[in-house]
């Protein structure tokens, strides 16, 4: 009771919109709440998906070294983007939202200040780290010649413009941390449209504009981050959100940074093991040709798309999860946590397995090549209905960022990571057909949805349990 008035005395300082939002986050019917919080998400999300498109038609008509370039240098640039966005973005919204849940939003607003800090430090990390190792690293993973160049030139902007990479997926998660989904998915619509027409004018000129090329892309990116994040400042220091950044009087208070980093450091490790699985499974099949690779690459695109939707329900539930923390409600929490769950399972169960019963449709759409087509049924008949547990997985990865401790959900990738390692190891030393990996692939989903949920049941929330609804 006591921690419920402090809410309602602070929610009386705010505006009337604010005052329903927190009171629909802690109070509202949950499926109803999570579904008005995720369709802003999907919209926003799907439009990066198709600036991904865009930028590959765009980008080929500079030529084949181009899109090679970009295919070399797009798993740092999606690293980057999940490091910032999923993980520690994820991280400083749920601080934000239990702060607020537990009526404290000055603490909220320091927290807010504290992640913009954050976000300036890791932005110059990864720009000196990119800037001073980046074309080494770049050859590492396999760059020469004229790729090497156009990778190594998009990415000295990219990562260049680091800072506001950070900068832009730390405000939307301060935002979502109050559960406004609605501004963040609207500037990704935005930023998206921006980024098509900029990085098309800038890449291959028009008109008095002469072409960039690689460099010029990347510039359209950051030009199109960059008024994203001048209308979420906006936004918030102007007061028309629930809590805007302190600046006056500011002072460093390192339970503060604790606070987030606790969250966002370990779910960074989450993408980063992801990238290397990716890394292993592309090797692992390499080795029987151009066709089962091909397959691969069409199954990890219907995964992307997918991981989006289930993206969408997870980011929903952090700030419901973190409000019901912060008010002590955990026993809420954990009803919003597997009502995710089994929402993302179904509306991705559903999407995969129809995909795997008629895969065609989707393997055109990328190859006609007869051994490529065959391979990529395959594959898909064979994995696409474990996607489902892959978007579980992410509902509880996102749903214990809520809650504040990730770490299980993280410890559940790790041993897929493991399992694909030592499997693969494995069936490369029997001489193991394609089919028997692609089936390896499958059993490691199945291993990460099932530790994903275990780490949720087993993993204390808030300083204790409760019966309250």
């Amino acid at each position: 009771m006591i921690l419920g008035r402090q809410i309602d005395e602070r929610e009386d300082s705010l505006p009337q919109p604010a005052r329903q939002t927190a009171k629909e986050l802690l109070d509202g019917p949950i499926l109803p709440t999570l579904l008005s919080l995720a369709w802003p998400n999907a919209l926003g999300f799907s439009a990066g998906a198709l600036v991904a498109i865009a930028e590959t038609s765009y980008i080929g008509r500079l030529g084949i070294e181009a899109l090679a370039a970009m295919a070399l240098v797009f798993p740092l640039v999606m690293l980057t983007m999940s490091m910032a966005g999923a993980a520690m973005g994820g991280g400083v919204a749920a601080a934000i939202a239990r702060a607020l849940g537990a009526g404290d939003r000055d603490r909220a607003e320091d927290l807010a200040t504290h992640a913009l800090l954050i976000a300036i430090v890791f932005g110059l990390a990864f720009m000196l780290g990119m800037l001073v190792g980046g074309r080494r690293l770049l050859e590492l993973l396999g760059g020469r010649g004229d790729v090497l160049e156009q990778a190594t030139a998009y990415s000295r902007v990219y990562f260049g413009g680091a800072v506001l990479i950070w900068l832009v997926n730390i405000l939307a998660g301060v935002l979502r941390g109050t559960g406004n989904m609605k501004l963040p998915s609207l500037l990704v619509i935005n930023s998206a449209i921006c980024q098509i027409i900029l990085g098309r004018t800038l890449g291959l000129g028009l008109g008095p504009v002469p072409q960039f090329g690689m460099p010029g892309v990347a510039t359209g990116l950051l030009i199109a981050g960059t008024t994203n994040i001048a209308a979420m400042c906006w936004y918030l220091f102007s007061g028309r959100g629930r809590i805007a950044p302190r600046l006056r009087g500011f002072r460093m208070q390192w339970a503060l940074f604790a606070d987030i980093l606790k969250v966002g450091v370990v779910a960074c490790f989450s993408p980063l093991q992801n990238a290397l699985i990716n890394l292993i499974l592309a090797h692992l099949l390499a080795a029987f040709g151009t066709a089962t690779l091909a397959a691969y690459g069409i199954g990890t695109r219907l995964e992307y798309v997918l991981a989006t939707i289930a993206f969408s329900f997870g980011v929903g539930s952090v700030p419901m999860i973190g409000v019901a923390i912060g008010a002590g409600r955990t026993a809420r929490a954990r009803r919003v946590a597997w009502t995710t769950g089994l929402v993302a399972f179904i509306v991705i169960g559903a999407l995969a397995g129809a995909v795997a019963l008629v895969p065609d449709p989707w393997i055109s759409l990328f190859i006609d090549d007869a051994s490529a087509h065959a391979a990529s049924r395959q594959f898909l008949r064979t994995v696409a209905p474990f996607y489902a547990l892959i978007g579980l997985a992410s509902a509880m990865y996102f749903s214990s960022q809520g809650a504040g401790n990730v770490l299980g959900p993280v410890l559940a990738q790790t041993v897929r990571l493991i399992f694909i390692a030592l499997g693969g190891w494995y069936l490369m030393s029997k001489a193991a057909t394609p089919g028997s990996f692609f089936a390896l692939i499958a059993a490691s989903m199945m291993l990460l949805g099932t530790l994903s949920c275990v780490a949720v049941a087993l993993t204390r929330w808030g300083p204790k349990a409760d019966t309250k609804r």
